[in-house]
Formats: C-alpha cells, sequence, structure tokens
C-alpha cells in the first residue's frame, strides 16, 4: 500500500515506510490457479502458443525483401556451398554412409527455420556430436559381432558380414548389414537425445545448459578436436588400424598407428598432403583478407571437386587400393521408426550427447543475438533443437546442434533472416536429387583433409590459456582438466571432468567469499574496504561487516570465524565461559579467538573487554545473494549470543528474498511494520550505524540518570 505524506516525513526527514508484501498463496490454492492457467482455452490463446512454438510464423508475416532477401540468399548458397562436402566429410567421424549426412543436413534447416528463435545460427551436422554418435555406434557394432574398424562399402558393395553369426537371430538383422545397423544405432541415440531437449525446452530447464561453463565448453572442443584428428590420420594416412574405444582411446590410436606407419599408402599420403596445403593455405588467405571478401572462398569444395575428378580418371581406387566415399544413393528412402530396444541401450549415451547440443545452441544463439541487438528464448532453442533431432530420426538422420564455423560464415555473407536455411537446404536437396553419385570415387584422404583443416579454430584455443589462468586460475585449470580428461580418457569423461570441477570452483568461491570490516569516508554516508580505499576511518563503537557472498550451509561457519577474526571477539565462546563463571563476567584481556591465542593469527588483535572495544555489529547484507535455513540459525544465534554481552546486531541492505525468510523464520516480527524489524532492518549501512550510535547514546543517557 502507499504510505502517506504524514508516515514518509518525521521531522523534516525522509523515513522509509516497508510496503506490506500480499500474503502467500496456500499450496491448494497455487494449483488451483496453475492448473486453471494451463487448462484455459481460447482460439487467441491456442493461436499465441501456435506462434510461440513456430516463431516463423511472425517473422515472415514482416519479412522486408528489399532489405534481406538479397543477403539471406547469398548466405545461403554458400552455407549449402560449404555443407555438402562437409556433410559427407563428417560421416566418417559417425561411422555411417555419406547419404545420412546430407538427410541430416537438409531436414536441420528446414525444422529450424520453422521453430528457431536466433536469426543468425547454422543448425546441421557438428564434428563433437559426430565424434560422439561415432564412439556410440561403434561400441554398439562391436557388440552385434561386427568389424567397427571396416570403414563401409566401396564401390559396387554393399554388404557387410557377421563376425559372429550367432549373434544374428538374437539382435533381429538378418536382413542387416553394418551399415544398416549402423544407421540404426544413430537414430535411436539421436531420437533419445532430442526426447531429452525437447522435455527440458517443455519443463523451461534452459537455463542448465549455462552450468557448462565458456570454459569448459572450450576444453571439451580442444580436446575432442584432439580425438577427432587422431580418429582422422587412418584416413590420412591409408593405414588400416582398429578403430579404439574406451578410456585411452588417443593414446591406443596413437600406437596403432605408430607400428602400422609402414603400411601407409603412398597415394593417400601424397593426396593428403597436397589437399591439405591447399586448404590451410586457403583458410589463411580468407582469414587474412576477409575485409575484402564479400564470400568466403570455397575451398572444401573446390577441392572436392578437384579430387574427385583426378581420383575417377586416375582410378586411384583399383590401381593403387585408396580407399574412396563409393555408391552413394539419390532420393529419399523410406522413413524408418528408431528401434525401441536400442533407444534403451542407448538412453544414457544420449543424454550427454543432449546437453553438449543444447549447451552450444543456446551459447551461440545467445552470442549472435547480443551483437546483433535481438532476444532469443532459451525454452524454444531446445525444443527448436530437440524437434531437429526427434523429427529426423525417422528419416535416417543423427544429431545435429548450431555449429560457431557455419554461423560466422553465415553472418558475414550478409544472413539476415532464417530464411537463408531454406536455401541451404534447398543446395542439399539438389545434391541429394542429382549429384550424390558424382562423388562416388572420392577418396576418404580428401574427406579427412576437410575435417582436420576444420578443426583449426578449437585447435588455436590452446593459445588463450595463458590469458585465461590471469584472469582466473580456476577457469584455466577448468579447460586444461577437462581437455586432458577428454584427450587421455574419453570425450565423456572430459565433459563430465569439467562439469564437476566447475561446480567445486562455484562451491569453492562460495564456501570462502571475501570479508571486510568497513569504515567511513569522512563525515559522509560512504563506508568502504580500507584495503581498497585510503582515508576511511572506523566508526567509534559500531563494527560493519561485509560478507560478500551467500550466507548458507557450506559457508556459515567460514562466515563466524571471519566475524569472530575481524572483530576480535569470539562471541560464543565468551557466552559459554559467562555461564560457566556466572552472568556478570565479561570479557577479559587475552581470550581466545576461536577457540585459540590471537597471537597465533597474524592481524588478530589482542582482546579487550567488550564494553570498551563495540557496543553494536551491523552487517552489510547487500551482497548477500540468499539465505537459506541454516544461514538463518547462524544469525539467529549471534543475535542471541550478542544481545547476552550487551552488543546489538543490526542488519542493512537486505534485499527482499533475504528480508522474507528472516520474517518466516522469526529473526524480525511477524508483521512487516513490526517495531522489532524496524529497530534490526535497515535500508542503508549509514542508516543502521546512525541508528546504533543513537541507541547507545540514549542507554548511556539512561545509565547516567539512574
Amino acid at each position: 500500500m502507499e504510505a502517506s505524506s504524514e508516515n514518509t516525513e518525521q521531522g523534516g526527514q525522509l523515513v522509509l515506510v516497508r510496503r506490506r508484501p500480499p500474503p502467500p498463496p496456500g499450496l491448494r490454492e497455487a494449483l488451483k490457479a496453475g492448473l486453471r492457467r494451463s487448462c484455459a482455452c481460447s482460439l487467441q490463446g491456442a493461436w499465441a502458443q501456435l506462434q510461440a512454438l513456430f516463431p516463423a510464423i511472425c517473422w515472415l508475416r514482416k519479412y522486408r525483401p528489399r532489405e534481406a532477401l538479397a543477403g539471406d540468399v547469398m548466405s545461403g548458397l554458400v552455407i549449402g556451398i560449404i555443407l555438402v562436402p562437409q556433410a559427407i566429410a563428417y560421416s566418417l567421424l559417425a561411422g555411417l554412409q555419406p547419404i545420412y549426412s546430407l538427410y541430416t543436413s537438409f531436414f536441420a534447416n528446414v525444422i529450424y527455420f520453422l521453430m528457431g528463435t536466433s536469426r543468425h545460427v547454422s543448425v546441421g551436422i557438428f564434428s563433437l556430436l559426430c565424434l560422439m554418435v561415432g564412439q556410440v555406434v561403434d561400441r554398439e557394432l562391436l557388440l552385434a559381432g561386427f568389424d567397427p574398424s571396416q570403414d563401409g562399402p566401396g564401390p559396387g558393395a554393399n554388404r557387410s558380414s557377421l563376425n559372429d553369426s550367432a549373434t544374428v537371430p538374437a539382435l533381429g538383422l538378418q536382413d542387416c548389414g553394418r551399415d544398416c545397423y549402423a544407421i540404426r544405432v544413430a537414430t535411436a541415440l539421436t531420437l533419445m537425445a532430442g526426447v531429452y531437449q525437447v522435455l527440458m525446452g517443455i519443463l523451461g530447464l534452459g537455463f542448465v545448459s549455462t552450468f557448462l561453463s565458456q570454459p569448459l565448453l572450450d576444453g571439451f572442443a580442444m580436446g575432442a578436436s584432439v580425438t577427432i584428428l587422431t580418429s582422422q590420420l587412418r584416413h590420412l594416412l591409408g593405414v588400416r588400424v582398429p578403430r579404439h574405444r574406451g578410456p585411452g582411446l588417443v593414446v591406443s590410436t596413437w600406437l596403432s598407428l605408430l607400428r602400422g606407419a609402414g603400411q601407409a599408402n603412398l597415394c593417400d599420403v601424397l593426396t593428403s598432403a597436397m589437399c591439405l596445403a591447399v586448404l590451410l593455405a586457403a583458410k589463411e588467405l580468407s582469414d587474412r583478407f576477409q575485409h575484402r571478401l564479400r564470400v568466403p572462398l570455397p575451398a572444401e569444395l573446390l577441392v572436392i571437386v578437384v579430387a574427385t575428378f583426378v581420383s575417377h580418371l586416375g582410378q586411384f581406387h583399383e590401381r593403387f587400393g585408396s580407399s574412396v566415399a563409393g555408391d552413394i544413393p539419390t532420393g529419399f528412402m523410406a522413413p524408418r521408426a528408431p528401434d525401441l530396444g536400442l533407444m534403451w541401450r542407448v538412453a544414457l549415451d544420449a543424454a550427454s550427447l543432449a546437453l553438449v547440443g543444447s549447451a552450444f545452441s543456446i551459447s551461440l544463439a545467445e552470442m549472435f543475438a547480443r551483437s546483433h541487438g535481438y532476444a532469443v528464448r532459451a525454452n524454444q532453442e531446445l525444443l527448436a533443437v530437440g524437434c531437429c533431432n526427434v523429427l529426423p530420426a525417422f528419416f535416417h538422420c543423427f544429431a545435429t546442434s548450431a555449429a560457431l564455423a557455419k554461423s560466422l560464415v553465415k553472418t558475414a555473407t550478409g544472413c539476415r533472416t532464417q530464411l537463408s536455411s531454406v536455401v541451404s537446404a534447398a543446395v542439399v536437396l539438389l545434391v541429394l536429387l542429382v549429384l550424390a553419385p558424382l562423388f562416388r570415387d572420392l577418396q576418404r584422404s580428401v574427406l579427412a583433409c576437410v575435417i582436420v583443416v576444420s578443426l583449426r579454430g578449437a585447435l588455436r584455443k590452446v593459445r588463450d590459456v595463458p590469458r585465461l589462468w590471469r584472469l582466473s586460475p580456476a577457469d584455466a585449470l577448468v579447460w586444461v582438466a577437462t581437455a586432458a580428461t577428454c584427450v587421455l580418457v574419453s570425450t565423456e569423461a572430459g565433459l563430465l571432468a569439467g562439469v564437476l570441477l566447475s561446480l567445486l570452483s562455484l562451491a569453492g568461491r562460495t564456501h570462502r567469499p571475501r570479508t571486510a570490516l568497513l569504515a567511513r569516508a569522512g563525515g559522509s554516508s560512504f563506508y568502504g574496504d580500507p584495503a581498497e580505499f585510503e582515508g576511511l576511518a572506523p566508526e567509534p563503537g559500531v563494527q560493519v561487516f561485509r560478507f560478500m557472498g551467500p550466507l548458507c550451509y557450506a559457508n556459515k561457519d567460514f562466515f563466524l570465524q571471519s566475524l569472530y577474526s575481524l572483530t576480535g571477539l569470539d562471541v560464543g565462546y565468551m557466552v559459554a565461559r559467562r555461564k560457566e563463571r556466572g552472568p556478570g563476567v565479561g570479557a577479559s584481556e587475552g581470550d581466545p579467538v576461536g577457540g585459540r591465542d590471537p597471537s597465533s593469527r597474524s592481524g588478530t588483535a589482542s582482546l579487550v573487554p567488550a564494553v570498551t572495544r563495540f557496543h553494536a555489529v551491523v552487517i552489510d547484507c547487500a551482497p548477500l545473494l540468499f539465505l537459506d535455513v541454516a544461514g538463518l540459525a547462524t544469525l539467529q544465534e549471534l543475535h542471541r549470543d550478542y544481545r547476552a554481552l550487551g552488543i546489538s546486531l543490526l542488519l542493512a541492505c537486505c534485499n527482499p528474498s533475504v528480508t522474507d525468510m528472516l520474517r518466516r523464520g522469526g529473526f524480525l516480527g511477524e508483521d512487516p511494520g513490526d517495531t522489532a524489524e524496524d529497530g534490526q532492518l535497515f535500508p542503508s549501512v549509514h542508516c543502521a550505524v546512525q541508528a546504533a550510535l543513537a541507541r547507545h547514546q540514549e542507554l548511556a543517557a539512561a545509565n547516567s540518570i539512574l
């Protein structure tokens, strides 16, 4: 309610009157109100829900072709040209045939066009997710009796044999070869990951992805990039080595490569060297002259076209045994529901896949939204990326997410809206329907070169570690530990280690926040830390304590230790001694702080009788973000102990959540206007100090009269 002028002015001075909060609704009323809102149905509400689910309905009506169409078409064509070689190449990472990567790129662009809230993000195949899918596919192939080291069919072959025919009846794979089973595993994994992401979006859990910090994501990208690079070396060298899995994958693969280096295919080695030289040179030129180039150089597409033409004319597969992409069919396969039994088997793997995909997608969407001045909805992004996995899983597609490199290219080429995704999907569709068979003689070593060159950005992040260490050693430790665990153990273990270290780092900062005794600047109302500002003087008889963090069960002991140490009085110990000696016994010289001799702790002064040292303690609660039950009990016990020694405990600058917790816990009066609250809670540190001094003067005057 509004306060009248009589209540807000007393003696010519402004007095703050705290508003009376509305009574909290009961559980039954809250449930009824929630059900009423969720069950309410109207045509207008249904249309609003449809627009929220498909944001394209809104922005297409406001689309301005004269301003945006040229940029959208240009960026869509460029991304489509980049997508085709990358889709074919990334199929190696996932252990699948190239046609499935093209399916994935097509459906992801169409669905995100309809459901995405970011105007600039490019959603499609992503190297890190392809690696994670490929590891699960390899594991399941091995368990089914297939040979994971076999890269799939060559020209004219489209079947793989089982190592153990006894597993065929058990798995129901009588009519399913290696490639068929691999895509079944991938679609089951993708559907489960998409279901997780859709559920997170429906439940409003978009904030969960923010717990994957940027140092964690960068370290994970670095470690996964080293794993990807290692997995592609066998294609670069043309060496047949077993596809290792599990802990130590990178180390085991390097050892196998060293043992089999003498069997390298000379044709693949020379092709890889030339392709890497051309691609790296083109990338460096593009980076150096990007301000002059309206569109980036389509180096990958040119290299793939030339390499395919040369391989076909030179018959590299027949003459030199070079591994090639093989037959790529045209058109779309009939849709098929993912296998329910496989979905349960890969449910745990899908959780990490969903978390990584969500984190990268949301972080990229928010990054581009901030830089271009618009807003995105994290929960809708989860729904969009989840549907990019759920629906295409029925059409032989695998996991997708937003990709940084293609999103940057999209922005640089003039993209204004997601209409560019439709253009990119049209380019992929053209390849699917007409041009796919032309890549039959494309060497796998060339595809491996495309993958390796695409890792430049992630591998360069190692140069950021020294700067990150100077800014925050804890974040640098998370980066290094995540990357090292990804390389030495596995990508899943690296992600788990990064999450745990990030949470431990956050808990550590909460457990021991900074503390200080504040002092006053001259005759002003400013109170600051003397270690930070010069010329501050403590207020006589009043200790102002600042605790720069939440007060909870994890740091309540540190809160008390810091307060006792800085004020020079362990009030709990003093109250206990007073009870033992009897009432009337106060603090004495040499009483320990925190149960220890103060001389044993640097910076702790000898104790003097409390009555001559200070008569009030003011806690600056401005940095106190929240207060839990343990923190409330700590304040109540502290208030009780200080009152037993005749010392006032006042709180200043409490936020509404802390005030509400204090009131509900009985620390303050039951009503907002209670005199107990007015005597303990103050809007500023200066008001609390002045109230403590005035109260002490009144008490001293009363004692002198007595």
